[in-house]
């Protein structure tokens, strides 16, 4: 980030006290970055930078009573799509909590539209109350083993790599690409060129984790134990520590953090739904929960704020200092980190959490991705050639899964769902190309005893993901889904009972982000009468297509074994 000639010279001026700033915060207690600790002054603002602090004077004054100040919050890692709103609405939302920047990952939507997708999301995010910076998707798709609405290659991203808000590669998915150096995937890494490439290894240890740090990835958001998180520490990557609305992997993996390492973390929410930011929060959350496990509020803070600016090269965020961006936070107290007072660029943006700026951006729009064969209860049947079928299994709180053998009911040479074992039918039909496709398998642990739910947010290539118990429920979720060009849906005894659209992409609302988490609480109600107990069933849902993370997913070419990376029979070989 360079300053230009004229602001510089006037930042220069008001620094020195030679002239009177934009705007003073008198009467301060300022968090440094860079030491850790408070100092009492004032906040020196000029053309949106800060001059300094200390004594100043300016042509406006805001005395402050000596409330707490910190710098604007950075999410080094967020798919904007998991919140199922507009880019806008998602910084209606987050900026009056104090997340200012955000590193952005639009892998979902670029699974669906491609660089129609990406472009989106660039649109979209450029007039907004906060800093967007994008990591370009590097697995779309993330692997063969599904059917994508579309591929990026190397190609496709140099298009994009120049961008200035676009900071390097996404998440790198594909692992086993890099240590086979499948040269599609080097290539991408390659067009990063001295930019920064983000990393997605779970479970990766040994020699390998050092093969894919060696590749030139310098962090990862996929660590659940302190072992894999002081792996990535002593391979010299950064850790992401992330607390997501299904990955809540926070409090497991704080015990890593020391004086030697805070400054190598900083916090991501990766996924989060609009139910987990309206009523836990954003990053000020995990500020909090940190502090409340016991870590040094300066060390919370930090990991909050400077650690993710150095890590993507934000040279003027992440602090209250001469010459950084003037995005800054004011509190009365630390008991929620929720802040009063929202700055950014030396302006007034949010108060008493709520927005209070007028936003000036387009809407773009977005037409229907849907584009399903007819479903047919045919496709719905699956051959029982053993006693025992293999059923994915549910990890609470994680994205794992468990590669179960059960014994199944079979009628008429079919293996059925037995929802008394917790057992429930899962199925995923493709929706970008007219395939065809439909995956069937089982799923463990949902606690779903009647009806079906079904969603077209289904990580990563966003195919139609439904659980049911009768296939005609199962049949009826997806019509519903087609007929409003995607979204959520509820049934129970062949009737749609609830829905929520997603018409962009059939992901994301075009409605205010209070109204989905309306609807979102009104399907979850309806969950609950269904048997479903999980605090967040439709984002468990999600995942369960999601063939990158162990021990078992279901994608719409089959059951899909991922640690050997290959199609299996639901029916158990003995």
């Amino acid at each position: 980030m360079v300053i230009i000639l004229k602001v510089l010279k006037r930042l220069i001026h008001v620094s020195l006290g030679r002239k009177n700033a934009d705007l003073v915060l008198k009467n301060c207690n300022v968090f440094n970055s860079f030491t850790g600790e408070f100092i009492e002054g004032d906040i020196a603002i000029t053309s949106g930078y800060i001059a300094g602090v200390g004594k100043y004077s300016g042509k406006k004054e805001i005395n402050l009573d000596n409330a707490y100040v910190t710098p604007g919050f950075i999410d080094g890692h967020v798919h904007i799509e998991s919140s199922m709103v507009s880019p806008l609405e998602f910084a209606k939302a987050v900026v009056p909590l104090g997340t200012l920047t955000a590193i952005i990952d639009p892998h979902e939507i670029a699974n669906v539209l491609g660089e129609e997708g990406i472009k989106y999301i660039l649109n979209s995010t450029k007039d907004l109350p906060m800093n967007i910076y994008v990591m370009l998707p590097s697995c779309v798709p993330a692997t063969s083993l599904e059917t994508s609405g579309s591929r990026l290659t190397a190609e496709n991203l140099k298009k994009f790599i120049d961008h200035p808000r676009v900071l390097g590669l996404g998440e790198l998915m594909d692992y086993e690409g890099v240590l086979e150096t499948s040269e599609e995937i080097l290539k991408k890494i390659e067009i990063a060129k001295n930019k920064i490439v983000d990393g997605h290894a779970p479970g990766l240890k040994g020699k390998k984790i050092n093969a894919y740090a060696s590749a030139g990835i310098k962090s990862d958001h996929e660590c659940i134990n302190v072992e894999e998180a002081k792996d990535r520490l002593l391979c010299g990557m950064y850790l992401m520590i992330r607390e997501g609305s299904v990955a809540k992997n926070l409090k497991d993996l704080l015990p890593v953090v020391n004086e030697n390492t805070v400054h190598r973390c900083f916090f991501v929410t990766d996924d989060r739904n609009p139910e987990d930011i309206i009523e836990l929060g954003s990053i000020n959350h995990m500020i909090k929960i940190a502090v409340d496990y016991g870590i040094d509020i300066s060390k919370a803070l930090q990991m909050a704020t400077i650690n993710a600016a150095n890590y993507f090269r934000l040279d003027k965020l992440g602090a209250i200092a001469p010459g950084y961006i003037a995005d800054i936070l004011v509190f009365e107290d630390f008991k929620e980190f929720k802040p009063k007072i929202v700055f950014k660029d030396g302006k007034l943006v949010a108060k008493n959490g709520k927005i209070i700026s007028k936003i000036k951006t387009k809407t773009e729009k977005i037409g229907n991705t849907m584009k399903v064969k007819e479903p047919k209860e045919s496709k719905l049947k699956v051959p029982a050639k053993s006693e025992k079928a293999y059923v994915i299994g549910l990890v609470p709180g994680q994205l794992i899964t468990k590669k179960l053998k059960m014994k199944l009911p079979i009628k008429d040479g079919y293996f059925r769902p037995s929802p008394s074992k917790d057992v429930v039918k899962l199925a995923v039909f493709e929706r970008h190309k007219y395939t065809g496709n439909v995956g069937v398998g089982f799923l463990h642990g949902l606690g779903l005893k009647k009806g079906a739910i079904a969603s077209t947010v289904a990580h990563d290539s966003h195919n139609i993901v439904v659980a049911g118990v009768k296939d005609e429920d199962i049949l009826l979720a997806v019509k519903e889904l087609i007929r409003m060009s995607g979204g959520i849906v509820v049934v129970e005894e062949g009737k749609v009972k609830g829905s929520l659209p997603l018409p962009i992409a059939g992901l994301m609302s075009d409605k205010k982000i209070h109204n989905v988490y309306s609807k979102l609480k009104k399907l979850k109600k309806l969950c609950l009468e269904l048997g479903i107990h999980h605090y967040n069933p439709f984002m468990v849902l999600s995942f369960m297509s999601l063939p990158v993370i162990p021990e078992i997913r279901l994608t719409d070419k089959g059951l899909v074994d991922v640690n050997t990376s290959s199609i299996i029979s639901v029916s158990v070989k003995e």
